[in-house]
């Protein structure tokens, strides 16, 4: 059986002395998407923020391709951060520069390729998110949807195995989220890609996840790991059923 691309092990994470969620362990297997789900501040975007390297665990270890992220630097650390691309919530696009100019980046500045050769790359990412035509326009002349897209597409120039996506739904109406839930698995399939999405949005995850992890801030851990519907409809977690059958809690049903 194939190594998973992903294995996160015994990791606690958190600030200083405030533990924020421990013993977290899970595997993400190579072109799976995978749902970070929670509560509201339960830390789905800490979790993430561990896993690309960008906060380093108080305990365990984060290997992506089978290396330890946290604990690489230099060369090393240079190419496992070329295995993945990030999108934030916003998008996190440059407003000042064009689609093609905020694609073109990454492959400015971590690759030798000629002018020519990064422009075609950057157009090719483009199209493959449906945003050739777009590739003049600037950030604030797109819609929210498209903005995620050109992340998206940023996020890909360096032709990565992995994409982390944070709360790529938010703020997008129902069809434009879907379009983008179809999109993610499309390359997901095409490509095989591995996505690991911070969530909460129901129709997304029963839309595309192959497994989902679910934290809870009160057990600060894992209360949850496997495929949606089997946890909707099996799981012997009272608060894991009620969040994927989307029912209140008895303490709101007063409010």
């Amino acid at each position: 059986m194939a190594t998973p691309i992903i294995q996160v092990e015994n990791l606690r994470i958190g600030y200083g002395i405030h533990v924020l969620l421990d013993n977290l362990s899970f595997d993400v297997e190579q072109g799976e998407i995978l749902a970070i789900l929670g509560g509201s501040g339960c830390g789905k975007s800490t979790l993430m923020k561990n896993m690309i390297g960008l906060y380093t665990p108080l305990a365990g270890r984060v290997l992506i391709d089978g290396e330890d992220i946290a604990q690489a630097d230099g060369r090393q650390r240079r190419a496992i951060l070329r295995k993945f691309g990030v999108t934030y919530q916003m998008g996190a696009l440059f407003g000042s520069m064009s689609l093609l100019e905020n694609v073109r980046l990454p492959l400015e500045a971590h690759t030798d390729l000629p002018t020519e050769a990064i422009d075609l790359i950057a157009r090719m990412k483009l199209q493959m998110v449906g945003l050739a035509q777009a590739a003049g326009k600037i950030p604030a002349e797109l819609s929210g949807g498209m903005q995620k897209r050109a992340a998206i597409a940023r996020a890909m120039a360096l032709d990565p195995k992995i994409l982390f996506l944070d709360e790529p739904s938010a703020g997008l109406d129902p069809i434009t989220s879907a379009g983008l839930d179809q999109l993610i698995a499309t390359l997901a399939r095409t490509l095989g890609m591995t996505f690991v999405i911070v969530t909460h949005e129901l129709a997304s995850i029963f839309a595309i996840a192959d497994r989902v992890v679910m934290l809870d801030n009160q057990s600060k851990g894992i209360i949850a790991f496997g495929e949606p519907a089997q946890l909707r409809d099996q799981s012997d977690h009272p608060w894991v059923r009620q969040f994927f059958n989307r029912e209140p809690s008895s303490a709101d049903a007063f409010k």
